[in-house]
């Protein structure tokens, strides 16, 4: 959804919508980190629909920077911390945490690795056919590193975990990612987003089968302790 500033803003309300519903399926508090990237990949899909605004309309241009930087720190900066996190909360086996706990940290580093570089370093975005590029003084000799890290930080841990299906996400997203390099590598920021409704769909379908047999475990249990007193 990073075609203009108004498939921007349409993709931005749909993944919010799936992110709205995707609240609604949480059933255990440690879910709710998982369950709020959607809601976070609308609120970045506005973003660059707002950075879209500033570079084709005179009267956004004051936003230009703002918005850029807020989206490049979703991109950049949330993501590498926020999806090994959500998976950690959720998971229960001892040894995979422990792997994953190493996998955060290696997400903290390149979070506040970008964030530091979108606060002291220039930022400009570029609309080039129907895509933004967006350049940066980011240090060219630390690019392959962090992307290294970044990629570690955030496909390894949707595959290491227990949870049920949320390798299908991991999956998605490598997919995603794989795509959008091959075809749009000078745009890899911008056109992965395109997928971000995709894989938010795949939360939301995660969390309401989660759901279902969570309470189909609870009514179990009911039956199997009424046929207890019964007897």
């Amino acid at each position: 959804m990073c075609f203009s500033a108004g498939a921007s803003f349409t993709g931005g309300i749909i993944i919010s919508v799936i992110g709205v519903a995707t609240l609604t399926r949480v059933h255990k508090p440690s879910q709710l980190v998982f369950a709020c990237i959607p809601l976070f990949f609308g609120v970045q899909q506005f973003t660059e629909g707002m950075v879209w605004l500033s570079i084709n309309v005179p009267e956004y241009a004051g936003y230009q920077k703002m918005a850029s930087q807020l989206f490049l720190f979703m991109a950049d900066a949330l993501w590498p911390s926020l999806i090994p996190l959500s998976v950690l909360l959720m998971e229960e086996n001892v040894r995979k945490r422990k792997s994953l706990w190493l996998l955060l940290m290696a997400g903290l580093i390149v979070s506040v690795y970008y964030a530091f570089c979108l606060i002291f370093l220039n930022v400009t975005p570029r609309i080039m056919g129907y895509h933004i590029k967006y350049f940066t003084d980011f240090p060219e000799s630390l690019a392959i590193p962090a992307l290294a890290l970044y990629l570690l930080a955030t496909l390894p841990p949707l595959f290491i975990s227990s949870i049920k299906r949320v390798y299908i996400m991991g999956m998605l997203m490598f997919f995603s990612c794989l795509v959008t390099a091959i075809f749009f590598t000078q745009f890899l920021l911008s056109v992965w987003c395109f997928f971000a409704a995709f894989i938010s769909g795949v939360i939301y379908w995660i969390l309401s089968e989660s759901k279902k047999k969570f309470h189909s475990g609870k009514l179990d249990l009911l039956r199997s302790r009424y046929i207890s007193l019964e007897e």
